[in-house]
């Protein structure tokens, strides 16, 4: 059960090493300005690989239900999903089985990947463990760490844990048929960091910031969903700008902070600590591109502040 490219090199894995049946993914819907129907990574896995896919609009829907029970699953795999249904999750007869972006319990939710590398952690991983009735919560069963480059964004950390998490899965489902893996309860009497979900608010860029915690929302964003700010001008409109890349310098100055400066073809932006140099970046309904394809098709001399 599975709609993102995130869970392919699972899909390919259980494909490869076993008895791939029935792949569960999300209804289509309209996207992108021109609302065309767009197939899901997993629905196109399916179709490319002759899988039998379904693709419920409700979850509880009693046909839908009676369908999965007709299968006689041995495990139901989920990457990247919805949440699941108790009817659901205890349909097979070796339980239900999730892989999270995270080291379970802390970064449960949606956006795993992108809030490890806003809050610079040095480690993340993934977490394999079974389905219960809340939102990642079940008892895990295996864990694996990585280490986290200060230089990686989320897109490029994606990539990494997808192909780790497929692995993890593959040991999961092979530790289980072996008898070799033991259930491990989530503790719940301390505090856990969130992964909470995106919102026009959260993906704002605060000047006001030490340049290392903007560095990190930054790259915790790129590319998807994008960090965003507004620069403004005394002459022309304000413009609503994405950045994706970037880097930071440590330096003292008497500047606001959100101060615009063009220095010989480098974008800096002050913040609190120093400054924030512009590597790629898109003004938004344009193209992305880098700084100095950026500053030959747009006039930043009219533009002052980042807010």
């Amino acid at each position: 059960m599975g709609t993102a490219d995130f869970g392919i090199p699972t899909l390919e894995i259980l494909n490869d090493k076993f008895n791939l049946d029935t792949i569960i993914t999300n209804y289509d819907k309209p996207s992108g300005r021109g609302l065309k129907i767009k197939n899901s990574a997993v629905k196109k896995y399916a179709i490319e690989n002759n899988i039998k896919y379904l693709q419920p609009k409700n979850l509880k829907n009693v046909n839908f239900i009676e369908k999965v029970k007709s299968l006689n699953p041995d495990f139901i795999i989920v990457v990247a999903f919805r949440m699941i249904p108790e009817k659901i999750w205890k349909i097979p007869k070796y339980g239900t089985i999730n892989m999270h972006a995270s080291l379970l319990p802390d970064y449960r939710g949606s956006a795993p990947i992108n809030w490890v590398l806003i809050n610079n952690e040095k480690e993340t991983g993934v977490t394999t463990f079974f389905i219960d009735e809340n939102i990642d919560t079940g008892d895990m069963l295996l864990q694996k760490k990585i280490k986290i480059d200060n230089k990686i964004n989320a897109g490029e950390l994606h990539d990494k844990l997808k192909n780790i998490g497929a692995q993890l899965v593959y040991n999961t489902i092979d530790g289980l048929l072996k008898r070799k893996l033991k259930k491990i309860k989530q503790q719940e009497n301390q505090p856990y960091k969130t992964a909470y979900k995106f919102d026009k608010e959260n993906i704002k860029l605060n000047w006001n910031l030490n340049g290392i915690d903007i560095y990190n929302k930054i790259r915790g964003l790129s590319p998807f969903p994008g960090s965003r700010t507004t620069i403004s001008s005394a002459k022309d409109k304000n413009k609503n700008v994405i950045i994706y890349d970037s880097d930071y310098i440590v330096d003292s100055h008497n500047l606001e902070n959100g101060r615009i400066i063009n220095e010989k073809g480098v974008i800096k932006i002050a913040c609190s600590d120093g400054y924030i140099i512009i590597k790629n970046l898109k003004i938004e309904g344009r193209k992305r591109m880098d700084t100095k394809s950026f500053l030959n098709g747009f006039n930043l001399e009219n533009y002052y502040k980042a807010k």
